[in-house]
């Protein structure tokens, strides 16, 4: 059964494959895939605000229980929050419960090894072929697994997350908008950013189980926009459900994608002599401008598939210590090689009191091509590889030449096609634009 897509599992909560069955199932098939040796078996579970959380968790316990695996329960916690404490606490195995930046109704599983990566797809296909022949006996008696639940997770993770800002100056000149999108970050980033000295006004940090996302965090950061001008702060920080991104905004209420972010950290990485190897890993999505821009600061770019697991993988083989993915994802090989929304706004504000510049100031020094990107809901995501359709790429491909190009991928977690055109021409796009839409029309839904 195919379980995994590009994050981890995901889907309609109390659909397949987030039912309780599949889930247990799920964590046996993990369970026994990373129960190696004789000594005591961990994994550490922890998950966003969702309703459904509360359907998942017991069901994931349940399954790791019965391979005789010990659990430790952390309750809501950021992703990255995870990834860090499934290294400090030894654990054979990590689980965060989330469909990240999804509506309430989706939820999700993402799978961290023991030394905090998410898994690569080779694990991932052992996963599945265990999931589908699973043995009819398992652990009875005193070989059960035993569950506790960690009750100083968050503030570990807190002192993680502060350890990573270098500067000694402190942030108590900064007035700054936290939009915490109801979800996993809601108690974590707010008390980070007053510990570190700044103003807060934080907004969507009441998660009631429906709120997740809704009209709030990084996918939809005008809210945080509209607070940044209405309270005149310095900068607004947007997170995701489950905090592995962040999408940010200047005072003038510029906003600020995972490609402006990079673009700050990378340069002020180079110029102090940080940034290793002089290079970074993009995804495809990321704009052809940041390319130019790095590459005239002598930085070198690495290009890998959609997924931050992908850029964390292109990070390790290639000894890089930054990458990013334009939706916000910044990934950091000096702190865990995870996207982290928190660490990720730290590294910005520690730029900002280093020069003594804006936001404003920062960003200025890159400007992206212009883009148009579409989600087109279809009956068939493989239909990108048929003839009529790779015909209208090359077509699209040609016009826009060698100064833009047409990205068409199937998402890895909802049930669309994903359309980007971009171009150093902005007359072309939309023109472009239309004539792959048009070529898709047959194939949509309705």
């Amino acid at each position: 059964m195919k379980l995994f897509g590009t994050d981890g599992v995901r889907g309609i909560a109390n659909r397949p494959p987030i039912t309780p069955e599949i889930c247990v199932r799920l964590a046996q098939a993990a369970g026994l895939e990373f129960k190696r040796g004789e000594y005591q078996h961990r994994v550490a579970i922890a998950k966003d605000t969702r309703l459904s959380g509360y359907l998942i968790e017991p069901a994931l316990t349940s399954g790791f229980l019965s391979t005789g695996m010990n659990v430790i329960l952390m309750g809501p916690l950021p992703t990255p929050a995870v990834a860090f404490l499934t290294r400090s606490l030894r654990a054979d195995l990590g689980v965060m419960i989330s469909a990240s930046h999804n509506p309430y109704t989706d939820n999700g599983i993402k799978l961290f090894g023991p030394d905090g990566l998410k898994l690569s797809d080779e694990i991932q296909t052992r996963i599945e072929e265990r999931f589908s022949h699973l043995p009819e006996d398992f652990p009875i008696g005193a070989d059960l697994g035993s569950a506790m639940r960690l009750d100083d997770a968050l503030g570990r993770y807190i002192e993680f997350v502060k350890s990573t800002f270098n500067c000694r100056q402190s942030l108590d000149s900064l007035k700054i908008v936290l939009d915490c999108a109801n979800g996993a970050a809601y108690r974590a980033a707010p008390t980070i950013l007053w510990e570190l000295g700044t103003e807060v006004i934080p907004i969507a940090v009441e998660p009631d189980g429906l709120n997740i996302n809704a009209q709030c965090g990084a996918t939809y950061p005008n809210t945080m926009r509209a607070a940044v001008l209405e309270h005149e702060a310095h900068l607004g920080i947007a997170l995701d459900g489950d905090a592995d991104r962040t999408i940010m905004c200047d005072a003038c209420g510029n906003i600020l994608d995972g490609d402006a972010i990079l673009a700050i950290i990378a340069k002020s990485w180079q110029e102090e002599g940080r940034l290793a190897n002089a290079c970074v890993a993009l995804t495809e999505m990321s704009n052809m401008a940041l390319d130019r821009y790095l590459n005239g600061m002598g930085i070198n770019v690495i290009r890998t598939k959609v997924g931050d697991r992908y850029i964390s993988s292109a990070m390790r083989k290639h000894h890089l210590n930054l990458g990013s993915e334009k939706s916000g994802h910044i990934l950091f090989g000096d702190y865990g090689i995870l996207g982290d929304g928190l660490v990720a706004a730290l590294q910005v504000l520690t730029v900002m009191q280093h020069t003594g510049q804006s936001l404003a100031d920062l960003a200025a020094c890159y400007v992206p091509f212009p883009q148009c990107q579409e989600n087109v809901h279809i009956q068939d995501r493989d239909i990108v590889h048929t003839a009529p359709i790779q015909q209208m790429i090359a077509s699209c491909s040609a016009r826009l030449g060698t100064r833009g190009r047409l990205l068409v991928r199937p998402s890895g977690t909802e049930p669309v096609l994903r359309l980007m055109v971009e171009s150093e021409d902005a007359t072309l796009i939309q023109s472009v634009m239309d004539e792959a839409l048009c070529a898709l029309k047959p194939y949509m839904h309705g």
